[in-house]
């Protein structure tokens, strides 16, 4: 009689024979088997991820708003923030931002003293947040937080508007842009100044009774000028001039995809030579959702995604339809330079109480894929992420999920959708355990190396297995600001990659060359990759200047 070791040694030989006769990779069979895996990390951080942004020692800030009461979580040794401008509690000794230690999966309060609520974000070149505006007291504040053992806020004067629902962009001077807000058709620039500049397409596009140019897309183009879309429109702006360079065609149907309408943009993954980029949008609530939302009439969201090459002198928007409809959801570039489309629901809009029926499965557009077969649907989280949820990519491949609290204060009971404070990772596919023989290690450069823009990059990695590494690439990927399904400055980069050098037992070298300008990679810092054969290593961080 055959034994279960030896049928499963016959079925192993047989999957082999397909891969070599077919050319089928593992990958491609590991996907038919498995499509992503969920872990819960901590069921009660005492605060709603709102907003999350990873930093570069593998710290995650996260925070809600300040003005709702107490959070679930208590500032340490008895502190309270004594506020009189606080809208519902003048004294509170609950905090309202924490940082998240991804490698210990431990947490610790911060103390943050102003309304954070629907502020914007960025990441300066020496490695420091930038928080900007919110609402109330907070929204012509800016906060600081550095990376370091026990760092917390630091607030200070300066925004010359309120910047409520604003967008922050990177610039390749080391700048940041900040961008609209609620009725702030304007701009400004961080380090800030006396100069607010006008800004009339967000005027333009601001819809009476739904406004739906709030958290604006944003994203810097290879030419150094900004692709901005607001409502269902976009332009490419010339920020030092204050001039709209081009005007895209409206995205197809006209229905709109920021804010309310809560679609999700990002820049595709640029190439070596940086002389292309493509947007992708997707999701969003048709016109007139929110104000029927409020009536108690659940709209169905969109289920299109528009995708445009906004270096083409003829660009067009490509439509192609998601598995289901989505609004609210959260797009995050992975290693390997696929995008994960997760959170959301699939009738309503952004707002308080005004969504329906949560999405549950993440869907992964694969962009290099024919039209037809972008699209493959995850596994679902048992944890619906509704208004206010998040998304991050981590240094090791996983996506960091958080957040979800559709009320005006924190509710657990008695609602359809109570208030969530967990948080959970999200597993794609590459991170199993099936590829260990196969899954590079990085071993050069070391974390924390200074790269200059346009060099030569000697990449050294280790793979268990024996067999030549083949399909081999580099990708940096820059850690983004999440929040209200947007992922404002993210950016991801392929720097080439192809042959390998064998120098030691399982040891390969293989070489690529840095972003040529800060235009194509603002200075700062970011998580290189290894993949192989659609396997990516654990990044390590890199800083470019």
């Amino acid at each position: 009689m055959i034994t279960t070791r030896a049928l499963n040694a016959v079925l192993s030989l047989f999957v082999w024979l397909l891969i070599l006769i077919a050319g089928v990779s593992r990958l491609d069979l590991a996907r038919a088997a498995t499509l992503g895996e969920w872990k819960l990390l901590q069921k009660n951080i005492g605060v709603s991820a709102m907003h999350m942004q990873l930093l570069n020692n593998d710290r995650v800030i996260i925070f809600d708003r300040t003005d709702f009461g107490r959070s679930n979580l208590s500032l340490p040794n008895g502190v309270c923030r004594n506020n009189p401008n606080d809208l519902a509690l003048k004294v509170d000794c609950t905090a309202h931002s924490l940082e998240y230690n991804v490698n210990g999966n431990t947490f610790r309060p911060l103390m943050v003293q102003t309304d954070t609520w629907c502020s914007s974000g960025s990441v300066l070149a020496d490695g420091r947040l930038i928080n900007t505006g919110g609402f109330n007291d907070g929204a012509q504040k800016y906060r600081v937080f550095r990376p370091c053992a026990n760092c917390d806020w630091q607030e200070f004067n300066g925004l010359n508007a309120r910047r409520w629902y604003a967008t922050n962009q990177i610039l390749p001077d080391g700048r940041i842009i900040i961008i609209g807000g609620r009725r702030s058709f304007s701009y400004e620039f961080y380090p800030t100044s006396k100069s607010l500049i006008n800004f009339p397409f967000l005027a333009q596009t601001n819809d009476a009774g739904e406004e739906n140019n709030l958290y604006p897309f944003v994203h810097l183009n290879v030419d150094g000028n900004l692709f901005i879309f607001a409502n269902n429109r976009a332009i490419l702006f010339n920020y030092n001039k204050n001039s709209i360079v081009r005007t895209y065609p409206q995205i197809s149907g006209g229905d709109p995809r920021s804010n309310p309408s809560a679609g999700s943009s990002v820049l595709l993954p640029l190439k070596p030579a940086g002389t292309e980029a493509e947007v992708l949008i997707c999701g969003g609530a048709p016109k007139g959702s929110y104000t029927q939302a409020n009536k108690g009439v659940f709209v169905a969201a969109l289920r299109t995604c528009g995708r445009i090459k906004i270096t083409d002198s003829s660009a067009r928007w490509a439509m192609e339809n998601m598995p289901t409809p989505r609004v609210m959801g959260d797009m995050t570039l992975l290693p390997d330079g696929n995008v994960l489309i997760v959170n959301g629901a699939s009738s309503g809009t952004a707002g308080w109480e005004v969504a329906r029926n949560p999405v549950l499965s993440p869907v992964i557009y694969q962009p290099d894929n024919a039209v037809g077969t972008r699209f493959q649907v995850q596994n679902p989280s048992k944890s619906p992420r509704m208004y206010h949820s998040t998304a991050v990519l981590l240094r090791d491949g996983r996506v960091l999920v958080g957040g979800s609290n559709p009320h005006v204060g924190y509710k657990f009971s008695g609602v359809a959708f109570p208030t969530d404070l967990t948080l959970e990772a999200f597993s794609p596919a590459y991170l199993g355990t099936e590829f260990a023989s196969i899954r590079p290690t990085i071993v050069l450069p070391k974390a924390q190396t200074s790269l200059n823009y346009g060099e030569i990059l000697r990449v050294q990695y280790r793979v268990s297995g024996t067999l030549s590494p083949r399909k081999v690439i580099v990708t940096m990927v820059s850690p983004s600001f999440t929040t209200h399904s947007y992922s404002m400055n993210q950016r991801l980069l392929h720097l080439g990659g192809g042959n390998s050098l064998k120098t030691a037992t399982n040891t390969y070298t293989t070489q690529v060359t840095t972003p040529k300008s800060s235009i194509l990679a603002p200075s700062g810092y970011y998580m290189l990759y290894v993949i192989h054969q659609g396997i990516p290593s654990v990044g390590t961080w890199v800083h470019i200047k």
